[in-house]
């Protein structure tokens, strides 16, 4: 008997290998997870340096908490609002939330703008905010322009499940991958000649993998060209209060309300934000969509039914962001150790010659390690990559995984780990470039590394006078 082609079972969704979870972005975080660093349990552990997570004030919330135990429905103090929250279901929101993510969103921006709370849309965090935007705006098959570098997760949240693709915008070290109105025609016009229609320019602002953040001048030349285009603009501003030092940072919306001189159709100017990197809260799942377009916020909100935030989490935030004299402390204090960490990070790479794109911004550096690849491929960036991990035994995530058009450029995250953490690694990385350097001197190949770090040889590092670090006044968190 003949055997009979078996029906396929599974949707091509299910199937297919459209979240990119086998990338070398991904694959670094396996790599960790199978063998964790620990000061003193895994020493020799791997390092997580690929995840950006916000942790260094993180204490400022837990003494918040303690001190505002009504702020939540679990507690003695807060369980009489117990069965109201755990019952609202509007997707709308809790109208004390909305009013305090928009104030919270104008003091990330200095107070210079103000958002209106009735065009707030929540969704389960910047993932499902950016999906919900992308079936808003474009059909399968359309696509947006999306600046290079760019966040690995865009080709996930944008495209796995509506059907939409994205079109680099090329940008290059030549300028410090600064985004021009030449690259913006040159990929719009390439777009054209392939038949794909642009829906949308999709902008990160402050950038996630540089770490920069873009000026006025580049902000009215991204109007200009949307508005001559008739495309949309998603700009997102998930780390708008991340920014450490000058320049300051400059949302779309203040160009918007304030370059009276562009031509501007608000229709076209949406805004994606988040709690995850700002306050440090990506487990809580707080993304929100700010739309000018009356449309979009009404069918964004249709569409978040199936990713709200939970009204238990939305209680507690409405307290927490309304507390003005908590949100401006924890925001000083927050860039402020941001900065600090930043500064030893880059000045403990400049000990061995590897130099970072200047930032601000971010919880990350873009390292430059083009002078370490055998050639300038991005086979050999990828071969360097494999040492790092296996050998070096830090996850950074390689500038291919954000479609970086020059091989050599890695993303290091500094801000989800304690100090000890940052120390290790950073011995690290000085031993294996001294080695590497030495190595290529005579052979022009790697050499397999092994490095050891007992909780002995650590403690003494760490308490030696000649040990360039401070020592951190935090509470150790999880890397």
């Amino acid at each position: 008997m003949m055997n009979e082609k078996q029906p396929q079972l599974l949707s091509k969704i299910a199937t297919g290998n459209g979240h990119g979870e086998d990338s070398p972005y991904f694959d670094g975080w396996k790599a960790y997870e199978d063998d964790p660093f620990h000061p003193t349990q895994n020493p020799n552990g791997v390092i997580q340096m690929g995840l950006a997570e916000n942790q260094l004030a993180s204490e400022l919330v837990q003494h918040w908490l303690v001190n505002n135990p009504g702020a939540s429905i679990c507690t003695r103090e807060g369980v009489r609002d117990f069965k109201a929250i755990a019952n609202f279901q509007d997707y709308h929101g809790l109208p004390e939330f909305r009013n305090a993510v928009a104030k919270f969103m104008g003091r990330t921006r200095g107070n210079r703008v103000t958002f209106d709370p009735e065009r707030i849309v929540m969704s389960s965090g910047a993932t499902g905010v950016h999906e919900v935007t992308a079936f808003c705006l474009a059909d399968p098959g359309d696509a947006f322009l999306v600046p290079t570098p760019y966040y690995a997760g865009f080709d996930r949240d944008l495209r796995w499940r509506t059907g939409v693709q994205l079109v680099p915008v090329i940008c290059k070290s030549s300028n410090d991958f600064k985004l021009t109105r030449k690259a913006l025609d040159e990929a719009y016009e390439k777009a054209k000649e392939d038949n794909i229609r642009i829906k949308g320019l999709l902008i990160t602002n402050p950038s996630n993998p540089l770490g920069t953040v873009m000026n006025r001048e580049t902000l009215r030349t991204v109007l200009g060209f949307i508005n001559e285009k008739q495309i949309h603009l998603v700009s997102d501003e998930i780390y708008a209060g991340t920014v450490f030092c000058y320049p300051g940072f400059t949302s779309i919306v203040e160009v918007v309300e304030e370059d009276k001189d562009i031509e501007c159709d608000r229709d076209l100017i949406h805004i994606v934000y988040s709690l995850s990197k700002d306050m440090g809260f990506p487990g809580f799942r707080v993304g929100i969509i700010y739309s000018y377009n009356d449309a979009v916020v009404s069918c964004a909100r249709k569409m978040s039914s199936f990713g709200l935030v939970s009204t238990q989490t939305q209680y507690l935030m409405a307290t927490m962001l309304s507390d003005d004299e908590f949100v401006k402390g924890f925001l000083e204090e927050s860039a402020k150790r941001l900065a600090q960490r930043y500064g030893v990070l880059c000045r403990g790479l400049e000990q061995v010659g590897i130099k970072c794109l200047a930032s601000n911004g971010g919880l990350f550096v873009w390292m430059d390690l083009r002078g370490l690849l055998k050639k300038a491929t991005f086979e050999a960036e990828m071969e360097l990559w494999r040492v790092i991990i296996h050998h070096v035994k830090i996850n950074i995530s390689p500038g291919s995984s954000f479609h970086c058009s020059e091989p050599g450029w890695f993303r290091v995250c500094y801000a989800n780990m304690d100090d000890r953490a940052v120390e290790v690694s950073l011995a690290r990385m000085r031993t294996f470039v001294r080695q590497n350097t030495e190595t290529k001197k005579k052979s022009c190949s790697y050499r397999k590394l092994s490095l050891s770090f007992s909780s002995r040889r650590l403690d003494d590092f760490l308490v030696s006078p000649h040990s360039p670090f401070p020592q951190s006044p935090l509470v150790k968190a999880s890397t």
